[in-house]
């Protein structure tokens, strides 16, 4: 996997460039970006932006999808999330952002959710506030697995924009670069994973839907030629380990924490009938969905369409569309 150009994201053109296609309300400058640090693990100095509040009485941990990195969860979550009074903490894993890996590593999917059940662990140690991971994209359905792995208590619940379980062959379809791809494309990485080939390095635009990862085609462009997020290339290891991935716990049994999906109207990527497997089965811990509206959307009469919004962690307000134990998290 390339090794990252720029050692901080201070360095970076990339997002800069891509928040020019935001609301200038939403735009970070060199004052407002987050602080940016490294966690040592295993060898691999793991980038991390954050935005330090002691006194916020939680953390929200973000994770990005295999389009994405941590300053773009950044730039739409992080910073939003903190000027609402919360702690918050965006990690790029390995092979994304600027997370420098060990010489010779071939990281997998299982990598991946090793090294976040082993940084809420970090984070625990540091501080007892209560912990909230939030996943974008493929990061939602990580945010399932690693709440699976944990000790019970660790997390007070999980967020995503979709939970997407790659085993199911329809989801496999829809977010797979084409059906080509999906049905003897992801077969074939499986063996190619077992051989010494398993470190050949693959386009992701080549592997999934990227097309549809946002919804205006100058921002795309910006993003898919961006080496550390849309335009990376992954191992084969990877890929085949990610479309495979068994959890620890089945949706049947977990009983973890609460779970929130925060549906985006118009994803054209993975929409909602895609999160229905994995969040159908789960009956142990409240699940509930809110639609993060459009402005041509924020009227709709469908129930899962309610405006998505994050409680401040003092807010007195039971907020619909949010789990209990989530919301409000009072100090």
């Amino acid at each position: 996997m390339r090794k990252p150009a720029d050692a901080l994201y201070r360095d970076q053109r990339a997002w800069r460039d891509l928040q020019e296609y935001l609301p200038e309300r939403l735009r970070l400058t060199d004052e407002t970006a987050p602080a940016e640090e490294f966690w040592e693990w295993r060898g691999h100095r793991v980038h991390l932006d954050r935005y330090v509040n002691p006194d916020a009485p939680a953390k929200i941990v973000q994770h990005h999808g295999v389009g994405t990195n941590g300053r773009q969860m950044s730039l739409i979550v992080g910073a939003r999330l903190a000027q609402r009074g919360f702690e918050t903490v965006a990690l790029d894993n390995l092979g994304y952002g600027l997370t420098q890996l060990k010489p010779g590593t071939v990281p997998s999917y299982e990598d991946w959710v090793d090294l976040v059940v082993d940084f809420l662990t970090y984070e625990l140690s540091r501080d007892e506030r209560p912990i909230v991971l939030y996943g974008l994209s493929a990061g939602g359905m990580l945010t399932y697995h690693v709440a699976a792995r944990v000790l019970k208590g660790t997390l007070r619940g999980i967020v995503g924009m979709t939970f997407l379980d790659q085993r199911n062959q329809k989801v496999r379809d829809d977010t797979a670069h084409d059906k080509l791809t999906s049905r003897l494309g992801a077969p074939l990485m499986g063996v190619v994973a077992r051989t010494p080939a398993a470190r050949v390095p693959f386009p992701m635009t080549l592997a999934s839907k990227m097309s549809a990862l946002v919804n205006n085609r100058a921002a795309l462009k910006v993003m898919t030629a961006d080496r550390t997020s849309a335009g990376n290339w992954v191992p084969i290891r990877f890929l085949a380990s990610y479309l495979n991935y068994v959890p620890a716990v089945e949706p049947e049994g977990f009983d973890a924490c609460p779970i929130l999906l925060t549906q985006p109207a118009e994803d054209r990527w993975s929409p909602l009938e895609l999160s229905q497997p994995v969040l159908s089965r789960v009956t142990r811990v409240p699940v509930d969905t809110v639609c993060c509206p459009t402005p041509a959307t924020a009227h709709s009469k469908n129930p899962a369409c309610n405006k998505c919004r994050m409680p401040s962690p003092n807010s007195s307000q039971d907020t619909r569309g949010n789990p209990s134990g989530m919301a409000p998290i009072r100090s």
